[in-house]
């Protein structure tokens, strides 16, 4: 596990428009003091409430290098989830449905891959699923503060959509409702009235018209998709368990009510989620450590019906890594300028073949947790390979901070020419200052050339 989520965090930039970004906030926090009031280059930012520049800007008290300052307390919270989500499981339901759950979920693309980035959608996926965990299933007296307050601290991390996500579980928590208000309040609360209390209106019209109502009801921020949308992301985010969701469609696996209901709580987030006018892949990590139960739950139900279905789709999840190989040379152009043509390679995946092989012959004989664990492990090798392989090439050709290694000092007083907003926002992180654009016969000039940056004089 220590290799999934904590090899080589700082093995490649910043990357996205987001990361840099939000890096640069949380390293301003660190550096001013001012743990209230975000700041991007100096000026007020109210897009996303505080708690990921929180967690960024301990990571540079503590003297981290950037991308580890960034990068480390994100990977290190889905870490203590997935370590909770297990013994949640296997107290409610068993080892075995405990173990399948937290493999699925711990070795799937989409929580990998968000784990791994200073992004918002990790902290309030893991925020938002110990809330609902501890509500739905721990009896403690003190469990209705404490599932509160991690909501509180969900709502810290992306604002009111886990709000929303919450409602259906706050209905039905009889007993413990005013218990969760309460602990919401206490720690959500006090950050959004100091920071409206030092900004004024401006915060509440960008932090919640803007950004919140705006960006549901309106097709202001330009993340248009059709209403299917979700159900690509949703098969591409469980890779390589993808095989696994014709367990969806089986009766069997919802014949627990528990489970009817959290397939009616998953079908809500869809639903939700579509509706939206903008749609991001990432706003819908917040349902995949339920998808990863039902699915779990689902692999019990084949295992007690003696199903010949269960080692096909265990092996063909297993066998879905061959495409890995694939994915490390297409990755880096397709970042720059989408999707083009890709090559297999069939040498470097034949392991995964073999591995899919012993997958379905674990399962056969009659052990499908070592058929899970073994496929979760070469998961884990699958991921070093692609770290290995693809980073270096992500840092040279995506990311800045290799080109700000080679070019930082010319280009230290440069302006930018014709430069996308996602390595605009890089180079103000690595520069340590923002960029303005060129005028005319201007120079240095930073510009794109043939798909890469380039220094200009």
């Amino acid at each position: 596990m220590l290799i999934l989520y904590l090899l080589d965090l700082g093995g490649v930039g910043f990357i996205s428009t987001d990361e840099p970004r939000y890096a640069s906030i949380g390293r301003e926090m660190a550096r001013s003091g001012d743990w209230v009031t975000p700041r991007l280059d100096g000026a007020p930012w109210f897009e996303k409430p505080p708690l990921l520049y929180w967690m960024i800007a301990t990571g540079h008290l503590a003297r981290l290098p950037g991308e580890w300052a960034a990068r480390l307390p994100v990977a290190l919270l889905s870490l203590g989830f997935l370590l909770f989500f297990f013994f949640a499981i296997a107290r409610e339901f068993s080892v075995r449905t405990s173990i399948a759950a937290v493999t699925i979920l711990a070795t799937s693309a989409g929580w990998l891959a968000y784990s791994y980035a200073a992004l918002t959608d990790l902290p309030m996926s893991a925020l938002l699923g110990a809330a609902m965990l501890v509500t739905l299933f721990d009896k403690r007296k003190w469990s209705g503060l404490a599932a509160g307050a991690l909501l509180g601290l969900a709502v810290l991390a992306k604002a009111f959509v886990p709000l929303v996500l919450f409602a259906p579980v706050f209905l039905i928590a009889r007993g413990k409702r005013l218990a969760i208000v309460a602990g919401a309040i206490a720690v959500a609360l006090p950050w959004h009235v100091l920071c409206f209390v030092r900004n004024g209106h401006a915060f509440w019209a960008e932090y919640f018209w803007r950004q919140q109502f705006s960006r549901f009801f309106t097709t202001e921020r330009q993340h248009l998709q059709p209403w299917w949308f979700y159900a690509p992301v949703l098969l591409a985010g469980l890779f390589p368990w993808t095989p696994l969701a014709a367990l969806l469609a089986r009766r069997s696996t919802y014949a627990d009510l528990r489970m009817r209901y959290l397939g009616g709580w998953l079908l809500y987030g869809l639903l939700f989620f579509s509706a939206s006018q903008n749609k991001l892949g990432g706003y819908l990590l917040p349902l995949t450590p339920g998808f990863a139960l039902l699915l779990a739950v689902g692999i019990d139900q084949e295992i007690e019906h003696k199903s010949k279905l269960l080692p096909w789709l265990l092996a063909a999840s297993a066998a879905l890594l061959m495409v890995l190989p694939t994915v490390v040379g297409a990755l880096p152009g397709a970042m720059i300028s989408g999707l083009g043509r890709t090559h297999l390679s069939p040498v470097f995946a034949m392991p995964f073949l073999l591995v899919a092989g012993a997958v379905w012959w674990l399962s056969w004989s009659g052990k499908p947790s070592l058929a899970i664990l073994a496929a979760g492990m070469a998961v884990v090798f699958g991921v070093a390979y692609f770290k290995g392989s693809a980073f270096p090439e992500l840092d040279d050709r995506v990311s800045v901070r290799g080109f700000w290694r080679a070019h930082g000092s010319e280009a230290a007083d440069a302006c930018i020419d014709g430069v996308g907003r996602t390595w605009e926002y890089g180079l103000n992180y690595y520069a340590g200052r923002p960029f303005h654009a060129c005028a005319a016969g201007e120079t240095p000039r930073i510009a794109v050339v043939d798909g890469r940056l380039t220094v200009m004089r």
